[in-house]
């Protein structure tokens, strides 16, 4: 449904002054001419809120009223849409979402983790209230994913959907391949640049991408995801040694959250993965996000761009912000929402693939055959394997070991990895790398 145009401004209220809220005010000031012209209305902050009151932001506060409480501005007679950007999946965050869409306020956000695991609960007060929920900025920054999935696929039957969704991490992994230092280097150095966080273990351990992938899933497939589902890894064991055994197998290291829907059911993960050097999705480097879709007609879909910042972020919500002011909305999820359970993933000892097995053993004959031993009684096939590196020093008593697997059984690869793991002639804990060839 499309309102009329109209001259009477929308009014926002905008919690949360950080990169991105200031992001916002800056881009709606800027280009408020366009805005305007797109919305059919001019788009009017009316109302703001923050922790700090006395922090210079870089964007002109004055006639906005200032909330210290964060939720309290929703309840502002002059504020008719909310924009939640505190973050978190807890505390004002929540309850700032939670009072609009029951108080019958339209709310755009740019919260991953706030719709990953409270996103069935919204999605039904969203649709009881007739209160639009809509989260642009909340996968990949810029890039249109939410959008893709949501509308432009509307009528296909997604087979799966997932990508490179951290930028963090695929500028670490693209600056270890690049120069061969190892990751606590390389993460250092991002932090120092502002690409990663003081604390970045929400980044680096996958968390990130798992709480974005659980809001794609949930799109591609018309139900949530139950974000505990989720298999979860991050890239802290990565090192340089593997970045350069997957060059010389013809590959590059990933970290993708991907999600499928089969006869089985769904699996769902966020783990590093091996993806051919000429795939287009190993193309995609540094800060820079993809998402791909794949649909039983539209066939497969990859768009990319920045993922994070504050311009391309402002640019999601503002098109979220135009899209209220229009009168155009859709249900949370694209379906209407209902009680149902949220999709469970299967468990990931489900799933098949190859693999890579990156092993230090001692340099001694019988070595081999001992491992290979353990992946025959494990029932899994070698297809390649890998020793020493241009760089060994023939004096080191352990050795790098690369096996490259044939189609295995997860659970069968697992057991194999526990079993090598408990070998005498194993040091360090194995890294095992999912390999995609699709």
């Amino acid at each position: 449904m499309t309102s009329p145009l109209s001259a009477t401004p929308l009014r926002l209220g905008i919690a949360g002054l950080g990169t991105v809220g200031a992001g916002v005010l800056r881009l709606l000031a800027t280009n408020a001419d366009l805005v305007t012209a797109r919305a059919g209305r001019p788009l009017k902050v009316t109302a703001v809120s923050a922790r700090d009151r006395t922090r210079d932001r870089g964007v002109d506060l004055s006639g906005i009223r200032w909330y210290d409480n964060a939720p309290d501005l929703v309840s502002d007679p002059d504020v008719d849409v909310v924009v939640e950007l505190i973050g978190g999946s807890e505390g004002q965050a929540r309850a700032v979402v939670e009072s609009a869409l029951a108080a019958g306020k339209p709310v755009v956000t740019a919260n991953k983790a706030l719709l990953a695991i409270h996103g069935p609960a919204l999605a039904r007060l969203s649709a009881e209230k007739s209160a639009p929920l809509l989260f642009e900025a909340a996968v990949a920054g810029g890039i249109p994913a939410i959008k893709m999935v949501r509308e432009g696929l509307a009528a296909d039957r997604l087979l799966r959907i997932g990508g490179i969704l951290n930028g963090t991490c695929n500028y670490i992994l693209t600056v270890m391949r690049e120069t061969g230092k190892d990751f606590g280097i390389v993460l250092a150095d991002a932090q120092k640049l502002g690409y990663a966080e003081s604390d970045p273990s929400t980044d680096i351990d996958g968390l990130d991408a798992a709480h974005k992938l659980a809001i794609l899933a949930g799109l591609a497939f018309g139900q949530p995801v139950a974000f505990d589902s989720l298999h979860v890894e991050g890239i802290r064991r990565i090192g340089a040694l593997d970045l350069g055994f997957a060059r010389t197998l013809g590959y590059r290291i990933k970290l993708l959250g991907m999600a499928r829907m089969g006869e089985a059911g769904l699996e769902a993960r966020v783990t590093p993965c091996l993806v051919p050097e000429n795939a287009p999705i190993a193309q995609v480097d540094g800060v820079f996000n993809a998402v791909v879709a794949e649909g039983a007609f539209a066939g497969r879909l990859m768009i990319e761009g920045r993922g994070a910042g504050a311009g391309p972020t402002a640019s999601a919500v503002a098109a979220d912000l135009i899209d209220i002011a229009r009168g155009h909305t859709i249900p949370v999820w694209g379906v209407q929402a209902t009680d149902t359970p949220p999709l469970q993933a299967n468990p990931v000892s489900a799933g098949t693939g190859a693999f890579y097995l990156r092993l230090l053993v001692e340099d001694r004959p019988g070595v081999i055959a001992d491992i290979t031993a353990v992946l025959r009684d494990c029932g899994v096939s070698l297809r390649s394997m890998l020793q020493h590196t241009p760089e060994q020093n023939d004096a080191d008593p352990y050795v790098p070991l690369v096996l490259v697997t044939h189609q295995t059984s997860e659970a069968a690869m697992q057991d194999a990895v526990t079993r090598i793991d408990g070998l005498d002639v194993v040091t360090d804990t194995p890294v095992m790398i999912r390999i995609e060839t699709d």
